[in-house]
């Protein structure tokens, strides 16, 4: 097995371990954070229901400049404010088998910061 092959088999064992503890509701929904090479995207997903209850991501946004840091504390803000106006106060947090360091916390630190709490 080459060793990006077991990387990703790695990370795919870590994400099922978390997602089987951690479930959303209309409540209190998941807020799961994707982290790609170039962009951040983050949702709030009921998975009662199966939908997506609001969403922020820096894919086609030209405004955003920095570091991927920067602009995963600003998808952080955005989506804190999303689920403000859908009256969502409280979140699971899923971090999809990502260590909880560097953009994750930083996203994670703004949506706190915005009154969002997990």
């Amino acid at each position: 097995m080459s060793t990006l092959a077991k990387k990703l088999l790695n990370r795919s064992l870590r994400k099922g371990r978390v997602r089987s503890r951690v479930s959303g509701t209309a409540e209190r929904p998941r807020l799961t954070v994707t982290i790609s090479n170039t962009h951040v995207s983050a949702q709030l997903v009921d998975d009662v229901t199966g939908k997506t209850l609001a969403s922020a991501t820096t894919v086609g946004s030209k405004t955003l400049k920095g570091t991927m840091t920067e602009k995963a504390a600003s998808v952080g803000t955005d989506i804190a404010k999303k689920a403000k106006k859908a009256k969502i106060n409280s979140v699971v947090f899923d971090r999809n088998g990502r260590r909880y360091a560097g953009r994750l916390s930083a996203l994670a630190d703004a949506a706190r910061k915005e009154g969002l709490e997990f």
